[in-house]
C-alpha cells in the first residue's frame, strides 16, 4: 500500500524546486483573485505549474475544472509536460491516478475553439459544428480576393480603384494597391472584434462625426462577419468574439471552472478580458500574471491597460479586490545586466497627468538573486554602422574561438525592425566575414532564402509559371525573383542529371493529364454531354474509353468493373458522380504538391541539408525547409490538394499556385515562424526582432539598434480610441511608452552577457534613454575587454522536464530515426505518403533513386 502523506514541500524536494517567499506565497494562495507582477527571469511559469499541481493534489480539484491560457503553445505543451511529470511522481507514490487530458490548457485561441465545440458550454448542450479558423494568411487572401472587392463595389456602390484612393488618404498610406488597401481595412477589422465594438457603435459614431469613410468600412464589416459566418468560418478575432457570445447564452458557465489561470496579461485583448471575467464570475478565482513593462502586441489589440487596472477591474466584474505579490527576484541575468534594465525603463516619466498615479506599475524592487560583480554589460566603441559592425563581428568570433559560447546560436543579436535596415545587412555580412553563419529570416522576404528559391525555382521548371505582364513595382519584384528562382533549379539541373530527368517525368506526367482531359472533354462535346450530368458507366464509359490517343493511365482512371458498381449503387442513393468528377480521377496525378516536396528533398542538394543538420554542423537550412513544407500544406489546405487535368489546362495550376498564392506570400512578407522545440538553429549566430525574443533567454545578447524611429501615432489607433469607453494610455504618449517597453525586453533577454550598440553618425537614431544610460554607467568599449574575464555559458537544464511518449517519440525514433528528426523534432508537415518517401527516396542511394526514376519512366511508356 502506498503512503498519501505526501506534503507540496516532498514534491518541492522531489523535483528540486526550491521556491522563494513569493512563489510559495503565489502557488499556495487558491481562494479569490490573485494579481501576480512577475518581472523578468522571476520563474512565473513553473508558478503556474505549481500552482496547478497544488489545486489538483492537495485541494482535489479535477483538471477538468482548470482553465489556465497561456500565450504560445510552447509554454502550453510546457506546462503540459511539467505537469505529467510531477503528477506521474505523485501517482508513483501515492497510487492516485491523474489524467489531464481534459484539463483546458493552450493559447487562448486553442481554448477558444475549445469552448465552442464543448457542449458543457453550449446552452441546452446542443451539438454545434466548429468553425473552420482563418489564419493570418487565411484572412489576407479572403480579403485581397476577387470575391471580396467585387462585393465593395455591389455594397458600397464604389469604383474599386477609386475607393482604394480614398483609403489610401484615410489611413495615410503611401499606396492605394489592393495589396496595401486589403491590410488597412483588415487591420481595423480586427480592432472592431478585438475591443467587442458592435457595427450600430461604428454607424452612431461615424454619422456623429461625418466620417463617410467609416461608415463604409463599417458596412464592409457587417458584411464580412456575415460572409464567415454563412461559410461557418472565423478569423482569430472573431473566435474570441464567437467563444464570449457562446459564454454568455447561458448562466452556468460561471461555474464550469474553479479555476482561471491568465499568463501573459499585460497582452490581452478588451474581448478575451471580458471572456476571462465571464468564465470566473462563478468561484471568483482568477489568477493573472503579467510584466506591463513587457507589453508589447499593442499592434495585435493587446490592451496594457487590462494589466495595470487590473485590481480594480476585478472590483467591477468580480466585485472583490484581488490579492497582490510581486515575483521580483531575476534568476536568469548577471545582477549589472539587471540594474541596466531596470534603470532603463525608469528614464521617462510615466505620472499621469492629474498627478493620480502612473502608467505602469511602479515600486516593482526588481533584484539580481546572482550577487556577482562579474563583468556582464558592454558597449561597442562610439561609431558609424560600417565600423560598430566590424567590432562586433571580431567579439563574436572572440566568444565562439574562446569557447565563451557552446554554438554560434548562444549569441543573439536583437533589433526593432530587420527589414530594410541596413545596419542589419551590414552586420550579417560582417559576421559572414569572420565564418560565421546568420539566420535572419526576418532581415528580408522569406522566399528569398536559398532553400526556398531552389525549392520553388524547381516547381516552376514541372508546373510552369505565370506569364509575365508589363507591370512595375513589387509585381515585377516578384517575377524578378521567379526568374531568379527558375536559374538556380537549371543550374541544380545542370550539376545533376538524375534530377533533370526526374523534372523532365513529372512534366510530361502532367503533360500527358492535361492531354488526356483535353481529348475526353472533346469526346464529352462531340457527344453532348454536360460536365456537370450524371455519370452512368453503361452509357458513357466505353465511349469515353474510345477516345483517341488516350493513355493507359486515363483508361485505369477510368474505372473498373468494382468502381462501376459502386457508381451504381451510388445513383441508385441518390448520391450520384458527375462527367467531371470521372474526368478529373482519369486525369490526374498519384501526387500532390507536398508529396513532390518530399520527393525533391531527395536529391543531393537538399539532402545535404538534413544530413548538416543531424551532425549538428548547422540547421539553418533545414528549418527554412520545414517552413516550406508548411507553406506547402496551407495551399493544400485552402485549394484540392489533387492535381487534376483540369487544373493544368490554360495554366490554371500555375496562375493559382504562383500567381495567387506564392505572389501573396512574396507581398505579404510571412516570415519564419519559431519552432516549438528549436526556435534558433544550431551553427548560426540569430537575428531577431525584440518581439520575436520575448519569452526567450540567451547567454549573450547584442542589441543592435539602440534606437527606433517614432512613426506617430498609429492610423487604427485614433480611428478606434474614440469608440473607446475605457481608461486608456493618451495616444500622443503611446510610442514613447512602447519604444520603453520594447527596449525593456530586449535588455533583459541576456544571461551572462549584454552588449549594446553605440551608433553614431548620420541617419542613426538613439533613444534619448540610452545616451542617459551611457553617461551614468560608462559601460565598458569592447576593445578594453579582456573575453576570457567574460562568463562562459552554462549547459542548462530544462526546469520543467519534457515529456516523451513511448509510441510516438521512441519507438519512431527506433524505427528510423531521420523521420523522427523530421517530423517530430524540426515539425516538416507530412503528406500522405511520408513514410513511403521518407523510405524509399530520402534513404535510397543515388542509384535506387535513379533506377526508381527509371521504372516510372517504363510505367508511362506502358
Amino acid at each position: 500500500m502506498k503512503s498519501t502523506s505526501i506534503k507540496l514541500e516532498d514534491l518541492f524536494e522531489i523535483h528540486d524546486f526550491a521556491p522563494n517567499e513569493g512563489q510559495y506565497e503565489a502557488i499556495t494562495s487558491l481562494d479569490g483573485p490573485l494579481f501576480l507582477m512577475a518581472g523578468p527571469g522571476s520563474g512565473k511559469t513553473r508558478v503556474l505549474l505549481w500552482r496547478a499541481v497544488n489545486a489538483i493534489v492537495f485541494h482535489s480539484i479535477a483538471p477538468e475544472k482548470i482553465f489556465l491560457s497561456t500565450f504560445t503553445e510552447k509554454a502550453a505543451k510546457q506546462l503540459k509536460d511539467g505537469l505529467q511529470s510531477i503528477l506521474g511522481s505523485v501517482t508513483n507514490l501515492t497510487g492516485i491516478p491523474y489524467d489531464i487530458s481534459r484539463m483546458y490548457i493552450g493559447t487562448i485561441h486553442s481554448l477558444c475553439q475549445k469552448i465552442i465545440g464543448d457542449r458543457r458550454f453550449v446552452k441546452d448542450r446542443a451539438r454545434i459544428k466548429p468553425p473552420i479558423l482563418l489564419d493570418e494568411l487565411d484572412q489576407y487572401f479572403f480579403v485581397n480576393s476577387g470575391l471580396f472587392w467585387k462585393s465593395v463595389e455591389e455594397i458600397l456602390q464604389v469604383n474599386e480603384k477609386e475607393w482604394r484612393i480614398e483609403i489610401k488618404q484615410y489611413f495615410s498610406k503611401r499606396s492605394d494597391s489592393r495589396h496595401d488597401t486589403s491590410l488597412s481595412i483588415i487591420s481595423l477589422f480586427n480592432r472592431f472584434s478585438e475591443e467587442n465594438i458592435t457595427a450600430d457603435e461604428i454607424f452612431v459614431h461615424a454619422s456623429n462625426e461625418e466620417d463617410t469613410t467609416l461608415y463604409q468600412i463599417g458596412k464592409l464589416y457587417v458584411w464580412y462577419k456575415q460572409r464567415l459566418e454563412v461559410t461557418n468560418s472565423v478569423d482569430f478575432s472573431l473566435l474570441q468574439q464567437r467563444a464570449y457570445n457562446q459564454l454568455l447564452k447561458s448562466d452556468h458557465v460561471i461555474y464550469e471552472f474553479d479555476h482561471i489561470i491568465i499568463d501573459e496579461f499585460q497582452d490581452t485583448n478588451r474581448i478575451q478580458e471580458q471572456l476571462f471575467f465571464r468564465l470566473a464570475n462563478g468561484h471568483k478565482n482568477l489568477c493573472i500574471v503579467g510584466d506591463d513593462d513587457q507589453a508589447l502586441y499593442r499592434f495585435r489589440g493587446a490592451t496594457v491597460e487590462n494589466f495595470v487596472q487590473f485590481p480594480e477591474r476585478s472590483q467591477l466584474n468580480l466585485r472583490i479586490l484581488p490579492k497582490k505579490i510581486k515575483l521580483n527576484i531575476n534568476y536568469r541575468s548577471k545582477k549589472h545586466i539587471v540594474k541596466t534594465y531596470t534603470s532603463f525603463i525608469e528614464k521617462i516619466n510615466w505620472r499621469r497627468e492629474d498627478g493620480k498615479g502612473y502608467y505602469r506599475l511602479h515600486e516593482k524592487n526588481i533584484q539580481s538573486y546572482q550577487q556577482d560583480s562579474d563583468l556582464s554589460v558592454l558597449s561597442t566603441t562610439p561609431g558609424d554602422s560600417e565600423s560598430v559592425s566590424k567590432e562586433l563581428a571580431q567579439f563574436a568570433r572572440k566568444l565562439i574561438d574562446e569557447k565563451k559560447v557552446d554554438d554560434p546560436n548562444q549569441i543573439a543579436f536583437l533589433f526593432p525592425a530587420l527589414k530594410n535596415n541596413v545596419h542589419v545587412q551590414r552586420l550579417k555580412k560582417a559576421l559572414e566575414e569572420e565564418g560565421i553563419n546568420v539566420y535572419a529570416p526576418r532581415a528580408g522576404r522569406f522566399l528569398e532564402v536559398e532553400e526556398a528559391k531552389a525549392m520553388f525555382g524547381i516547381l516552376t521548371l514541372i508546373f510552369g509559371k505565370p506569364e509575365r505582364q508589363d507591370f512595375s513595382g513589387v509585381y515585377k519584384d516578384y517575377h524578378d525573383w521567379l526568374d531568379i528562382a527558375e536559374d538556380i533549379a537549371k543550374e541544380l539541373m545542370q550539376q545533376n542529371d538524375r534530377l533533370e530527368r526526374f523534372i523532365q517525368v513529372k512534366a510530361q506526367e502532367l503533360s500527358r493529364c492535361k492531354e488526356d482531359y483535353i481529348r475526353l472533354l472533346k469526346t464529352i462535346s462531340d457527344n453532348g454531354w454536360a460536365l456537370n450530368d450524371i455519370y452512368i458507366p453503361k452509357k458513357h464509359k466505353r465511349i469515353l474509353s474510345s477516345a483517341s490517343l488516350l493513355s493507359q493511365q486515363a483508361l485505369r482512371g477510368l474505372g473498373s468493373e468494382r468502381l462501376d458498381k459502386i457508381i451504381d449503387q451510388r445513383i441508385k442513393q441518390g448520391n450520384p458522380f458527375t462527367l467531371q468528377y470521372i474526368l478529373n480521377r482519369a486525369t490526374s496525378v498519384d501526387w500532390n504538391i507536398l508529396d513532390l516536396f518530399y520527393r525533391i528533398c531527395g536529391f543531393p542538394y537538399f539532402n545535404n541539408m538534413f544530413r548538416i543538420a543531424e551532425d549538428g554542423t548547422d540547421e539553418g537550412p533545414i528549418t527554412n525547409l520545414s517552413m516550406i513544407s508548411e507553406y506547402l500544406s496551407r495551399y493544400m489546405e485552402q485549394s484540392s490538394s489533387v492535381v487534376t487535368g483540369s487544373k493544368l489546362l490554360e495554366s490554371r495550376f500555375s496562375n493559382d499556385f504562383f500567381g495567387r498564392y506564392v505572389y501573396g506570400l512574396f507581398r505579404v512578407g510571412e516570415s519564419e515562424v519559431e519552432n516549438e522545440e528549436t526556435p534558433f538553429p544550431k551553427g548560426r549566430i540569430p537575428f531577431l526582432t525584440i518581439h520575436q525574443s520575448k519569452g526567450l533567454e540567451f547567454p549573450y545578447v547584442v542589441l543592435g539598434t539602440p534606437g527606433k524611429r517614432n512613426w506617430g501615432v498609429p492610423r487604427v489607433e485614433e480611428i478606434v480610441r474614440p469608440l473607446l469607453a475605457t481608461d486608456n494610455e493618451p495616444l500622443e504618449r503611446m510610442n514613447e511608452f512602447d519604444t520603453m517597453r520594447l527596449f525593456y525586453v530586449a535588455l533583459s533577454r541576456a544571461e551572462k552577457g549584454l552588449i549594446i550598440t553605440h551608433l553614431r553618425g548620420r541617419g542613426q537614431v538613439i533613444d534619448p534613454a540610452f545616451k542617459q544610460l551611457f553617461e551614468e554607467m560608462n559601460y565598458p568599449l569592447i576593445p578594453n575587454v579582456d573575453v576570457n574575464k567574460l562568463s562562459n555559458a552554462q549547459p542548462k537544464t530544462d526546469e520543467i522536464p519534457k515529456v516523451y511518449s513511448y509510441t510516438s517519440d521512441y519507438l519512431l525514433y527506433l524505427k528510423c530515426p531521420r523521420n523522427y528528426m523530421t517530423f517530430k523534432k524540426y515539425r516538416f508537415v507530412p503528406s500522405r505518403s511520408q513514410t513511403m518517401l521518407f523510405g524509399n527516396l530520402v534513404h535510397q542511394t543515388i542509384e535506387d533513386l535513379h533506377n526508381l526514376i527509371i521504372a516510372s519512366r517504363g510505367d508511362n511508356n506502358e
